[in-house]
């Protein structure tokens, strides 16, 4: 792990560096339901080594060395793409890609992902979404897609009604119980699972230390670092257990600003000090428990990067806090790149190629994909981004697929399945006991 200078990791990461893989979950951790079936690794064992120079390739490696440019650079995206089902016909889509039906985009520009919204039509009942899901996966048959998903239940449930009514992180975070944050991140990921989504934008790691704050507020956990981490690494552990990939929200930390950054640009004025005491401990606790990935946050902190940039689009602070001194290897998001705080100093397709400069490996939500997908295209072809650096972010993208079961082939989800385990028994139970404990 490496660790330099900041004391807080000592205590709260002590360990390996997270990889993003993670045991497979456990059976029968949450009362009621039905357990999320085993995830097997997909790079099994090998046979005898053979002699190094004449060693082949093999899981990850082996795809990354089969894909295109174009391919490596379509696997850095997960765009929004619109219709209840796959091959539904939208003028969005059109107007967007270039192409008339999700199942079109997908299979023409091979995206890394795609994320679910009810306002693009891609939550209406169950069986809609099982159905959109296996759409979206028959239609990316050489590497299946990440499916995510912005649930984080409480304020922000984007597949409401569909799933448990779960308590919000400040609810969970008032019981002062972390194993509450871990059932209920298990319930969510079972849930989120045989929709046939593998990946949450889920747990809020910020402290909201500032009252006003209009963006984070209830979405964390609570106001003191101290119990903040162990309510976010208790979640990511849920979210594991049930075999679904966790995101960390968001880097360096969105709790003291009075700004949203969906309409401006925050500027927090926290010093090193101040953020290593304040803002670290959660994300620093996510990666010792072997987190997925870490979405930034569209804020400047000028006393970590004077640029004046969002740490979206900040090398100091992605590559140098995150991965230089937290040790995080996993996956780097962006936030949505059509939020107004990363926006306001460049233009769609420069936004792209700063964020992969800065250290991110997933754009999420670009405005202008075409734009986006074209400008790193340019940016490698040029030099100015190098293939190693691509490769980089492929091969994190790449291991994230291949420990959450989905480097080699995508489950296919069933909806019969998925109408016994949502809202369950044993899964209202969990809610209500949480708002039992609520204080």
């Amino acid at each position: 792990m490496r660790v330099t200078g900041i004391a807080v990791i000592a205590t709260m990461a002590a360990g390996c560096v997270g990889t993003g893989r993670a045991a497979p979950p456990a059976s029968g951790a949450v009362g009621g339901g039905e357990s999320s079936a085993s995830v097997s690794p997909a790079e099994s064992a090998s046979p005898a080594a053979a002699p190094a120079e004449t060693a082949k390739p093999s899981g990850v490696e082996a795809v990354l060395a089969s894909m295109s440019l174009e391919e490596k650079v379509g696997q850095l995206f997960m765009p929004v793409l619109y219709g209840q089902a796959a091959d539904t016909v939208s003028g969005e889509n059109q107007a967007r890609f270039g192409v008339d039906t999700a199942a079109k985009m997908v299979a023409r520009y091979r995206p890394g992902g795609v994320i679910l919204f009810p306002w693009a039509g891609n939550v209406k009942n169950v069986r809609q979404v099982v159905a959109l899901t296996n759409g979206l996966q028959k239609a990316s048959p050489e590497i299946p897609l990440l499916i995510g998903a912005d649930q984080e239940n409480g304020q922000v449930s984007r597949l409401a009604p569909l799933v448990t009514n779960l308590p919000g992180a400040s609810v969970i975070g008032s019981t002062g119980d972390p194993s509450l944050a871990r059932r209920a991140a298990e319930v969510t990921g079972r849930e989120l699972r045989v929709l046939g989504i593998n990946l949450d934008f889920a747990p809020v790691a910020d402290v909201n230390i500032n009252p006003r704050n209009p963006v984070i507020g209830p979405r964390a956990y609570g106001s003191d670092p101290k119990k903040v981490a162990p309510m976010v690494a208790a979640a990511v552990r849920g979210f594991h257990d049930a075999g679904v990939a966790a995101t960390a929200k968001h880097f360096p930390g969105h709790g003291d600003t009075s700004v949203d950054s969906h309409t401006g640009l925050p500027v927090i004025k926290h010093s090193l000090s101040q953020w290593r005491r304040l803002d670290a401990p959660p994300f620093a606790a996510a990666i010792g428990k072997d987190v997925d990935a870490i979405m930034s946050a569209h804020v400047v902190m000028p006393k970590l990067d004077p640029s004046g940039d969002p740490a979206t689009l900040s090398r100091p602070i992605l590559t140098g806090l995150l991965r230089e001194k937290l040790g995080f290897d996993g996956v780097v998001s962006t936030d949505a790149l059509d939020m107004a705080g990363v926006r306001k100093r460049y233009d769609d397709g420069e936004v792209a190629v700063r964020a992969i400069q800065a250290g991110v490996d997933l754009l999420l939500m670009p405005p202008d994909y075409r734009e986006a997908r074209g400008a790193l295209l340019a940016a490698v072809k040029s030099g100015k981004i190098s293939e190693a650096r691509l490769d980089q972010s492929v091969r994190r993208l790449l291991k994230l697929k291949a420990a959450r079961g989905l480097l080699e082939r995508a489950p296919v989800a069933d909806p019969a399945r998925a109408e016994r385990v949502l809202r369950s028994a044993g899964h209202l139970k969990v809610a209500r006991l949480i708002n039992s404990r609520a204080r």
